[in-house]
């Protein structure tokens, strides 16, 4: 299987998917795009390690982030409180030339995400970054949880408040820094090394009616389908107003149960976490 290879490919506008599985891209894609589709190995396994390991020297790219791990704030990757606990030295402002922060101005309050049209949104108010930079990204956080079927999400809220509020503590070293530093690794640790506190980590996403009739990791499988269908409905309208060669790929995969991993976590490199999809688009299906 090829390495992603994502700076090296060429592509004037990549659209990434957050946490999308392969075999689920392409089982449904060609319902809405046309294009050579491969199967290629992503070089990490949560955004966090995925952005340390693409993006190592300097890069003109306009970078429209719905994720809030790269995000224009310059906190570096090893000392975010919230939501990941790596060793990273590494800030998407060191690395990319402008970051659009659209997992703020595009919020959903009630989703608890940024909905794939606010992704465009967003992406048609900033067309002057588009037309500054070399070449663009759309950072979608679909198919990552929350599942908008359900019309409600929590855990990626969480981090997206905790990074804002580490943003406006940090300088002073608050007390909400001072508790993440002693509590959070403890935490992560615990959930790493569990396979069902992982997988209470995906209850909190979930439907307990659906879950109770179908099973964790049949349920899950269903969110995640149904998220990703919403993602490329929106993405079928964007790719008519592009000019160039348009790539959908995805930064990492997502696990449901295989090998006891739930989700998705940092250097955890199975199939179902790194075989991503790699698609050239020639146009609407």
């Amino acid at each position: 299987m090829r390495s992603q290879q994502f700076l090296e490919s060429e592509w004037d506008y990549c659209l990434v998917l957050d946490s999308c599985r392969y075999d689920v891209f392409e089982s449904v894609y060609d319902e809405y795009l046309d294009g050579s589709l491969e199967r290629r190995e992503s070089i990490g396994s949560s955004t966090p390690e995925w952005a340390y390991r693409t993006f190592t020297g300097s890069h003109d790219i306009a970078y429209f982030s719905g994720n809030p791990f790269i995000n224009s704030l310059g906190i570096p990757l090893s000392e975010l409180k919230w939501g990941a606990s790596c060793d990273y030295d590494w800030t998407a402002t060191d690395h990319i030339s402008n970051v659009i922060d659209i997992w703020r101005e595009g919020w959903d309050d009630e989703l608890g995400t940024v909905p794939p049209e606010n992704m465009t949104e967003g992406f048609e108010n900033h067309q002057d970054a588009v037309e500054e930079a070399e070449r663009t990204v759309l950072h979608y956080m679909q198919p990552h949880a929350p599942y908008l079927s359900r019309g409600q999400g929590g855990k990626l809220g969480q981090i997206k408040e905790g990074i804002n509020r580490q943003a406006e503590s940090d300088g002073d070293g608050g007390v909400v820094s001072k508790i993440g530093d002693t509590v959070r690794p403890k935490l992560e640790q615990s959930l790493e090394g569990s396979s069902l506190a992982q997988k209470a980590g995906l209850w909190l996403e979930m439907d307990p009616v659906e879950l109770v009739r179908g099973g964790t990791r049949q349920t899950a499988m269903e969110y995640h389908e149904q998220n990703l269908r919403i993602a490329l409905e929106e993405i079928v309208d964007l790719i008519d107003d592009l000019d160039g060669d348009i790539v959908v790929t995805a930064d990492h995969g997502e696990a449901f149960g295989e090998q006891g991993v739930w989700e998705h976590h940092i250097e955890t490199h199975i199939p179902p976490l790194i075989e991503v999809p790699w698609l050239e688009v020639d146009g609407v299906a």
